[in-house]
């Protein structure tokens, strides 16, 4: 089978809480796929169910071949998932807890040995292998939490939010050992609120909203939905931030508001549309004291495609 996940009109809901709302999507095997949507989407409760924690409401899910529903014990057999918090042994080193879980896998022990040295130099953890999980870095714990994701070699990851919480170096180093299972031929599954991030690592994105899929496609053709970037304003006061967002409307520009009222996110095709906004808040008194030109953010995907932003949420609990 060419796909690595398959779902159709796939549901859950919790009481009256849709979590997911009829998601069909297809993942080809050997691809990193990325699941893009705020907190409260529906992502993690995606995962659960592909990965069998939880059971579906409603629809099929496949995973390598195999429903979640009724064959849950050949998909575990076959994937490995890291969530969203690192779940290693904090009073072990480093090395124990990649040995104890081999074991429990049922590697004898000089497979075993030769298995955790192995991901120890391949995640950059052997000088910290001897030391004690506590001492450990977030990023480094987040390696070795994903080291312990391979041990049994999956032919599916699912990546949960992996680099939430982290510094920009440590996230860097996360996306390459993503990148480093990609060219291994692992079918990463990665869940993220970071554009930027699957943006970076995914050769296909799924933007997810209200347990629903509402765009699916390249970063690129994600973006053309947006715009090729978008420019950052900064006024004085919420009135002149008002009286921009009319001044953006008269130019046919959409002026999105954000939480800080004196700010605005207006999408463009090119940075050559900026000048004639900028000369135009100029010539009209509502000047911005600062102003910046960069990639679409999350909010303003999410205001392209479905008129609100991502509002932050939990999402229940199974």
């Amino acid at each position: 089978m060419s796909q690595a996940i398959l779902t159709e009109d796939l549901s859950k809901s919790y009481g009256p809480t849709r979590a997911l709302d009829g998601v069909s999507l297809s993942v080809p095997r050997g691809q990193v796929f990325g699941l893009l949507g705020p907190n409260g989407a529906g992502k993690t409760t995606f995962v659960r169910v592909l990965s069998t924690l939880i059971r579906p409401t409603g629809g099929r899910a496949q995973v390598l071949g195999h429903d979640v529903a009724t064959d849950p014990g050949a998909v575990r057999a076959r994937i490995a998932l890291t969530g969203q918090f690192a779940s290693v042994d904090e009073d072990l080193t480093g090395r124990e807890n990649l040995m104890l879980l081999a074991r429990l896998i049922g590697l004898p022990g000089n497979a075993a040995r030769a298995r955790c040295a192995e991901l120890l130099a391949a995640f950059d953890l052997e000088g910290a292998a001897t030391r004690q999980v506590s001492g450990y870095s977030g990023g480094m714990r987040r390696r070795l939490d994903i080291a312990a994701s391979m041990i049994a070699r999956p032919e599916l990851l699912f990546l949960d939010e992996p680099t939430t919480g982290l510094d920009p170096r440590a996230r860097a180093d996360v996306w390459a050992i993503v990148r480093r299972l990609a060219r291994s031929g692992t079918t990463v599954l990665l869940t993220t609120q970071y554009l930027e991030e699957a943006d970076q690592l995914a050769e296909r994105i799924a933007v997810i909203d209200h347990g629903r899929v509402i765009a699916e496609g390249t970063a690129a053709e994600l973006k053309a939905r947006v715009g090729s970037g978008v420019l950052k304003l900064t006024l004085r006061d919420a009135p002149a931030a008002a009286e921009a967002a009319r001044i953006a409307d008269r130019l046919g520009l959409e002026a999105h508001a954000q939480d800080d009222p004196r700010l605005l996110e207006v999408p463009l095709t090119g940075a050559d549309e900026a000048l004639p906004l900028l000369s135009a808040l100029t010539a009209e008194g509502a000047a911005p004291v600062d102003f910046a030109y960069g990639q679409p953010s999350l909010d303003a995907v999410f205001f392209a495609l479905t008129g609100h932003g991502a509002e932050p949420e939990h999402e229940p609990a199974p």
